[in-house]
């Protein structure tokens, strides 16, 4: 894989989820009828007994999977995130979390990827995911991690909610980074004037930002907070008391994502200025990624208006 190959988080699914079949025997795959959106089907002529397409019945395949963790089997969940966590929550409150169950729900096309409007565009389920007890949260930021992040899941208990995007994106790590884990985070730059915490597509994002702030003679420090539940809280807290002011960056509603995360920590433990870069607690609508990036103000021209506004105001 060349440096400036472009694969979405969303590319990782099939390839890892037959390496984790040839791992472990409990290794079960469902999946609401989006085998052709995440390649399932090389998995499905491996492997054609630990595979079920449930159609589209996001209810269904959630009961399925906790019948399935009950029985012994480790089950990985794949459905649109809109559909997974808008449409079965109820189901993954009272059938996977409350009873602790292993199951892994795959939330692909999160976010405003799916140029099909609002209906399809998943930007309040982190919040949705969050509030859920037990539920742990990953939003991985490239194919790398989100290759990572799905192999070390085999040692997780409890439930798991691994939200991916589709866009194809520049690699953020190498084959040989590893330990990606419940409660981790990288720390991509240093620096000591804000700090931005970012996940998903936003990390990109926020890269680019911190270049141009660099060049303003603003050191930013870049975090990839791709656990969001738990959130890499020491580190974040390290950064936070460093800099003294902070920019959260997401692709999700600015309520009760990352941005409500980071602030928590922040009111809590050490009280600073921040401002969020996210979608103002809207619905999506149609249009392609890059047009609407630039029309909900995810971009790194936006982390930098923030980073220009939070900065004088840090606490020193």
């Amino acid at each position: 894989m060349g440096e400036k190959a472009l694969f979405s988080p969303k590319d990782a699914v099939a390839e890892t989820l037959i390496r984790l079949c040839e791992t472990d025997d409990r290794v079960v795959v469902l999946n609401a009828d989006i085998s052709s959106c995440v390649g399932l089907h090389d998995f499905a002529s491996r492997f054609p007994e630990r595979i079920c397409n449930l159609g589209v019945a996001e209810q269904d395949l959630v009961l399925t999977a906790a019948g399935m963790a009950l029985a012994g089997k480790i089950p990985y969940a794949v459905s649109y995130a809109s559909f997974l966590a808008g449409r079965a929550y109820d189901v993954m409150r009272n059938a996977v979390a409350m009873p602790n169950l292993p199951v892994r729900f795959v939330a692909v096309c999160a976010g405003i990827t799916a140029e099909e409007g609002a209906a399809y565009q998943a930007l309040e389920d982190i919040a949705l995911m969050r509030a859920l007890p037990r539920m742990t949260i990953f939003v991985p930021a490239d194919f790398q991690s989100t290759r990572r992040l799905l192999l070390n899941s085999l040692s997780w208990n409890g439930p798991l909610y691994i939200r991916l995007g589709c866009i194809p994106l520049p690699q953020l790590y190498g084959t040989d980074d590893d330990g990606f884990l419940a409660g981790g985070g990288r720390l991509l730059r240093e620096g000591k004037s804000v700090t931005i915490c970012a996940c998903g597509i936003m990390v990109h994002e926020a890269m680019k930002a911190a270049a141009v702030l660099a060049r303003q003679g603003i050191e930013a420090e870049v975090i990839d907070c791709y656990s969001i539940k738990p959130l890499p809280v020491m580190l974040i807290q390290s950064s936070l008391r460093r800099t003294g002011c902070c920019v959260v960056a997401e692709e999700h509603n600015i309520i009760g994502g990352l941005g409500s995360a980071v602030a928590e920590i922040a009111a809590t433990t050490c009280p600073i200025p921040i401002r969020f870069v996210g979608v103002e607690d809207r619905f999506g609508q149609s249009g392609s990624p890059e047009e609407l990036q630039e029309y909900y103000a995810l971009t790194h021209q936006h982390i930098v208006s923030a980073a220009a506004q939070v900065w004088p105001l840090r606490r020193r």
